[in-house]
């Protein structure tokens, strides 16, 4: 199951109190201030975790409370500190704040870390408080409370090639073709119902790989919340490159469901019309009219401004010639600053 979204409140530990304490020693009867001073309260960490995909371990994970410092002791012996919470989330988390939607930090590297509440600093033991003036200082420090954050984590995929298209277009049947996924495939609408992520390659070339990301079908009026909305429509804002997958053996006019997909793209959040983007005619082995069907792609593609090409993903025509098409976009499209 697919986990792209949590809420979790993060407690730093709090620092450790200072210690007010004095020398007793046999033959100083006044010994001077030897209080320790507090540890400091532990961190919350996220690290980015290789090879986890999903946010599904921190789903009923509600609070993360780290250790807070030990109190400071006699004999100038100051506390330990608490240890830290390293939380691992996948690469492609989005941070950020719950109670203003602020982005904190944007995590997509193996490894990479971010401290998201520093634990309290540790009250000073009345060691530091001796002066010429007060030579028997009876204060110490509390210890400073650690960070309380509620935040919001959001998965968004990293891949190179998004698919998108109306349910039932394809996507999933291509991913199968051409990858070691194994979406859900059937002959209805929404069959996907959460993201799948598959690693390609060119045909005997096994050097040469690229991620291809496929999402649930979109309908007219996603944005807005109609279907499955476009609650997965963010697994696609970082891949460089889209294909919009259209059915060519379905009666209904290829321009106007070219049309709905392209407006829901605008509509979205961030949006993603200007993404380079091809368009794919899928379902060719099942066409009525090749002739029409073909000249019909090619007419929306040219009013579009963009390529067109045309597969079988049952047959595996015209496969090759699209991986090479897409191959040459995702490095043209990391190229540009």
């Amino acid at each position: 199951m697919l986990v792209d979204s949590v809420r979790i409140t993060v407690c730093a530990g709090d620092g450790g109190n200072g210690c007010v304490s004095f020398r007793r020693e046999k033959y100083v009867p006044r010994g001077g201030p030897n209080g320790g001073d507090g540890g400091r309260g532990g961190n919350v960490i996220l690290v980015v975790g290789e090879g986890l995909n999903t946010l599904l371990h921190l789903h009923n994970r509600r609070q993360v409370r780290a250790e807070p410092g030990q109190h400071g002791r006699g004999s100038n012996k100051t506390g330990a500190g608490g240890e830290d919470i390293r939380l691992q989330v996948p690469p492609g988390t989005v941070v950020r704040d719950a109670t203003n939607g602020e982005v904190l930090g944007d995590l997509v590297e193996n490894g990479q870390e971010m401290v998201v509440a520093n634990g309290g600093r540790g009250g000073r033991g009345n060691t530091r408080f001796a002066s010429s003036t007060n030579r028997v200082p009876r204060t110490a420090e509390d210890g400073a409370p650690g960070e309380k954050l509620e935040l919001d984590l959001e998965l968004k995929l990293l891949a190179d090639v998004g698919l998108v298209g109306l349910p039932n277009a394809g996507k999933s049947t291509l991913l199968a073709r051409l990858s070691a996924a194994r979406p859900k495939v059937a002959d209805y609408p929404f069959t996907t119902l959460e993201p799948h992520l598959g690693v390609v390659s060119p045909p005997g070339d096994d050097l040469r790989t690229l991620v291809m990301a496929d999402i649930p079908g979109i309908i007219e009026g996603a944005h807005e919340g109609a279907g499955l909305g476009t609650q997965f429509l963010r697994h696609v804002e970082r891949c460089p490159v889209l294909v919009h997958l259209v059915d060519l053996a379905s009666d209904s006019s290829l321009g106007e469901r070219v049309d709905t997909i392209r407006g829901e793209l605008e509509a979205h959040t961030a949006p993603l019309e200007d993404r380079p983007w091809i368009l794919v005619g899928t379902k060719i082995d099942a066409m009525a009219d090749r002739e029409a069907g073909f000249a019909e792609l090619a007419a929306t593609a040219k009013a579009n401004g963009v390529q067109s090409t045309m597969i079988s993903a049952v047959t595996g025509e015209g496969i090759d010639r699209l991986l090479g098409t897409l191959f040459d976009l995702v490095e043209e499209a990391k190229e540009k600053p």
